[in-house]
Protein backbone atom coordinates (compact mmCIF):
# COMPACT_ATOMS: atom_id res chain seq x y z
CA UNK A 1 0.00 0.00 0.00
CA UNK A 2 1.69 2.94 -1.17
CA UNK A 3 1.24 6.15 0.74
CA UNK A 4 -0.71 4.35 3.35
CA UNK A 5 -3.98 4.37 1.36
CA UNK A 6 -6.48 1.68 2.27
CA UNK A 7 -8.98 1.38 -0.56
CA UNK A 8 -11.37 -0.56 1.56
CA UNK A 9 -11.52 2.26 4.11
CA UNK A 10 -12.14 4.81 1.36
CA UNK A 11 -14.94 2.71 -0.09
CA UNK A 12 -16.51 2.25 3.33
CA UNK A 13 -16.32 6.03 3.93
CA UNK A 14 -17.90 6.61 0.52
CA UNK A 15 -20.64 4.09 1.31
CA UNK A 16 -21.17 5.72 4.70
CA UNK A 17 -21.36 9.16 3.05
CA UNK A 18 -23.84 7.86 0.46
CA UNK A 19 -26.02 6.38 3.19
CA UNK A 20 -25.81 9.66 5.16
CA UNK A 21 -26.59 11.74 2.07
CA UNK A 22 -29.50 9.46 1.09
CA UNK A 23 -30.87 9.51 4.64
CA UNK A 24 -30.55 13.28 4.85
CA UNK A 25 -32.21 13.57 1.44
CA UNK A 26 -35.20 11.44 2.46
CA UNK A 27 -35.38 12.72 6.06
CA UNK A 28 -34.70 16.44 5.59
CA UNK A 29 -34.38 17.68 2.01
CA UNK A 30 -37.38 15.96 0.42
CA UNK A 31 -39.88 16.80 3.25
CA UNK A 32 -38.65 20.41 3.40
CA UNK A 33 -38.80 20.69 -0.39
CA UNK A 34 -42.33 19.18 -0.43
CA UNK A 35 -43.39 21.50 2.39
CA UNK A 36 -41.96 24.51 0.53
CA UNK A 37 -43.71 23.41 -2.69
CA UNK A 38 -47.03 23.04 -0.88
CA UNK A 39 -46.51 26.38 0.82
CA UNK A 40 -45.70 28.03 -2.53
CA UNK A 41 -48.81 26.45 -4.08
CA UNK A 42 -50.91 27.69 -1.14
CA UNK A 43 -49.57 31.23 -1.59
CA UNK A 44 -50.26 31.07 -5.34
CA UNK A 45 -53.83 29.94 -4.64
CA UNK A 46 -54.25 32.70 -2.05
CA UNK A 47 -52.88 35.24 -4.52
CA UNK A 48 -55.20 33.96 -7.24
CA UNK A 49 -58.16 34.02 -4.85
CA UNK A 50 -57.26 37.58 -3.83
CA UNK A 51 -57.16 38.60 -7.49
CA UNK A 52 -60.54 36.98 -8.15
CA UNK A 53 -61.98 38.64 -5.02
CA UNK A 54 -60.53 41.99 -6.08
CA UNK A 55 -61.98 41.62 -9.60
CA UNK A 56 -65.33 40.55 -8.15
CA UNK A 57 -65.29 43.49 -5.73
CA UNK A 58 -64.49 45.85 -8.61
CA UNK A 59 -67.38 44.40 -10.63
CA UNK A 60 -69.71 44.70 -7.63
CA UNK A 61 -68.54 48.26 -7.00
CA UNK A 62 -69.16 49.11 -10.66
CA UNK A 63 -72.60 47.48 -10.55
CA UNK A 64 -73.45 49.28 -7.31
CA UNK A 65 -72.29 52.59 -8.81
CA UNK A 66 -74.44 52.00 -11.90
CA UNK A 67 -77.46 51.20 -9.72
CA UNK A 68 -76.75 54.26 -7.60
CA UNK A 69 -76.53 56.44 -10.72
CA UNK A 70 -79.76 54.92 -12.04
CA UNK A 71 -81.46 55.50 -8.68
CA UNK A 72 -80.26 59.11 -8.61
CA UNK A 73 -81.56 59.63 -12.15
CA UNK A 74 -84.89 58.09 -11.15
CA UNK A 75 -85.03 60.31 -8.07
CA UNK A 76 -84.33 63.37 -10.22
CA UNK A 77 -87.11 62.38 -12.63
CA UNK A 78 -89.48 61.75 -9.72
CA UNK A 79 -88.62 65.19 -8.30
CA UNK A 80 -89.35 66.79 -11.67
CA UNK A 81 -92.61 64.85 -11.96
CA UNK A 82 -93.59 65.75 -8.39
CA UNK A 83 -92.80 69.41 -9.10
CA UNK A 84 -94.94 69.31 -12.23
CA UNK A 85 -97.77 67.60 -10.33
CA UNK A 86 -97.50 70.16 -7.53
CA UNK A 87 -97.61 72.99 -10.08
CA UNK A 88 -100.66 71.43 -11.75
CA UNK A 89 -102.33 70.96 -8.35
CA UNK A 90 -101.50 74.56 -7.45
CA UNK A 91 -102.99 75.84 -10.70
CA UNK A 92 -106.08 73.68 -10.18
CA UNK A 93 -106.47 74.94 -6.61
CA UNK A 94 -106.10 78.54 -7.79
CA UNK A 95 -108.71 77.97 -10.51
CA UNK A 96 -111.06 76.35 -8.00
CA UNK A 97 -110.49 79.22 -5.56
CA UNK A 98 -111.24 81.77 -8.27
CA UNK A 99 -114.38 79.89 -9.30
CA UNK A 100 -115.46 79.72 -5.65
CA UNK A 101 -114.74 83.45 -5.26
CA UNK A 102 -116.83 84.20 -8.36
CA UNK A 103 -119.63 82.01 -7.06
CA UNK A 104 -119.47 83.72 -3.66
CA UNK A 105 -119.46 87.16 -5.30
CA UNK A 106 -122.38 86.20 -7.54
CA UNK A 107 -124.29 84.86 -4.57
CA UNK A 108 -123.43 87.96 -2.54
CA UNK A 109 -124.50 90.22 -5.42
CA UNK A 110 -127.79 88.36 -5.81
CA UNK A 111 -128.36 88.44 -2.07
CA UNK A 112 -127.56 92.17 -1.97
CA UNK A 113 -129.96 92.80 -4.89
CA UNK A 114 -132.67 90.79 -3.17
CA UNK A 115 -132.11 92.66 0.09
CA UNK A 116 -132.11 96.00 -1.73
CA UNK A 117 -135.38 95.09 -3.52
CA UNK A 118 -136.87 93.89 -0.25
CA UNK A 119 -135.70 97.06 1.53
CA UNK A 120 -137.18 99.18 -1.28
CA UNK A 121 -140.42 97.20 -1.18
CA UNK A 122 -140.51 97.50 2.62
CA UNK A 123 -139.79 101.23 2.34
CA UNK A 124 -142.56 101.63 -0.27
CA UNK A 125 -144.96 99.70 1.95
CA UNK A 126 -144.01 101.79 4.97
CA UNK A 127 -144.33 105.07 3.00
CA UNK A 128 -147.72 103.92 1.66
CA UNK A 129 -148.82 102.97 5.18
CA UNK A 130 -147.62 106.31 6.54
CA UNK A 131 -149.31 108.16 3.69
CA UNK A 132 -152.55 106.27 4.29
CA UNK A 133 -152.31 106.96 7.99
CA UNK A 134 -151.66 110.64 7.32
CA UNK A 135 -154.59 110.80 4.89
CA UNK A 136 -156.83 109.00 7.39
CA UNK A 137 -155.89 111.45 10.15
CA UNK A 138 -156.43 114.41 7.88
CA UNK A 139 -159.76 113.08 6.77
CA UNK A 140 -160.86 112.51 10.30
CA UNK A 141 -159.77 115.99 11.37
CA UNK A 142 -160.83 117.96 8.33
CA UNK A 143 -163.54 116.97 5.92
CA UNK A 144 -162.38 119.34 3.20
CA UNK A 145 -158.89 117.87 3.45
CA UNK A 146 -159.69 115.15 0.90
CA UNK A 147 -160.60 117.72 -1.68
CA UNK A 148 -157.47 119.74 -0.92
CA UNK A 149 -155.39 116.58 -1.14
CA UNK A 150 -156.87 115.55 -4.45
CA UNK A 151 -156.41 119.05 -5.85
CA UNK A 152 -152.80 119.08 -4.67
CA UNK A 153 -152.21 115.62 -6.17
CA UNK A 154 -153.66 116.69 -9.50
CA UNK A 155 -151.60 119.87 -9.42
CA UNK A 156 -148.38 117.89 -8.68
CA UNK A 157 -148.93 115.59 -11.64
CA UNK A 158 -149.39 118.48 -13.97
CA UNK A 159 -146.08 120.04 -12.81
CA UNK A 160 -144.01 116.77 -13.03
Amino acid sequence: MPLNIDWQQILLHLLNFAILAGGLYFLLYKPVKDFMGKREQQYREMDEQARRDRDEAAALRKSAQERLDAAQEEIAQMRIKAGDEMEADKQQMIAEARAEARRILDTAGKTADQRARKALADSNDEIRDLALEAVRKMLLNDEDALDKFLDAAEGGQGNG
